[in-house]
């Protein structure tokens, strides 16, 4: 498990007119949580490569980008040429997980696989080696602000044992309804990585509630 839980604070929640200074907002940040809609893998459109690269060229925060697209094989190594430090993709995108998880190594980022929440790791325990981040969504991708799903904290359960037993190396993460309400239980089902979006993009003080997330992570990690 990673030492420091780490806080992924999501730009659907911010401010899209000043993108640059709701970075630099959120100065502590692990990483700045990218989510990329094509509306048609999900019913919404948000932003794409273009807003990425300009992103990339105003803060140094290691941008996490989550693809909730159709076919990543052709558009992920882009984000991962671009500068990306982690391209995600979902499991349900593509047949071939593997290949698309290579091309994004090979043009220079960490690999991530998502899965939704009423996705089942099944099929994809014996693939995970070959990614850096697994993704676990904790509500339906397309839309911030929905409530978080607990029952998806099993999967999470299940890789992190598997994880401290050596078996897996990869970083687990969660997206979706992570608050001050819910991230203690995520952290002690065993995430490393939380994604954040209105906890952080809503609160007076985002650098603040970055910190405060990763107090209250720590201390139920504990």
């Amino acid at each position: 498990m990673s030492n420091q839980p780490m806080i992924a604070p999501s730009i659907l929640s911010a401010d899209f007119a000043r993108l640059g200074a709701e970075a630099d907002a959120v100065t502590g940040a692990d990483w700045l949580h990218v989510d990329v809609m094509d509306g048609h893998f999900v019913p919404n459109l948000t932003l794409g490569l273009p807003v990425v690269q300009s992103l990339l060229k105003s803060t140094d925060i290691p941008i996490d980008c989550h693809l909730m697209i159709e076919d990543p094989k052709r558009w992920a190594p882009g984000y991962a040429e671009a500068g990306a430090h982690n391209v995600t993709f979902h499991a349900e995108a593509t047949d071939d997980p593997v290949a698309v998880g290579r091309d994004i190594r090979a043009a220079g980022a960490k690999a991530g696989l998502s899965i939704k929440p009423g996705t089942s790791l099944d099929p994809y325990l014996e693939i995970l080696k070959e990614f850096d981040t697994l993704l676990v969504m904790s509500v339906e991708p397309g839309f911030g602000g929905q409530s978080f799903i607990p029952d998806v904290l099993d999967k999470v359960r299940r890789i992190r044992k598997l994880v401290d037993s050596g078996e897996l190396r990869v970083l687990v993460e969660i997206d979706g309804g992570i608050n001050a309400d819910t991230i203690e239980q995520a952290a002690a089902a065993g995430v490393d990585c939380f994604v954040a979006g209105s906890a952080v993009y809503g609160a007076d003080d985002p650098a603040q509630a970055v910190e405060s997330l990763r107090a209250q992570a720590l201390s139920a990690r504990q």
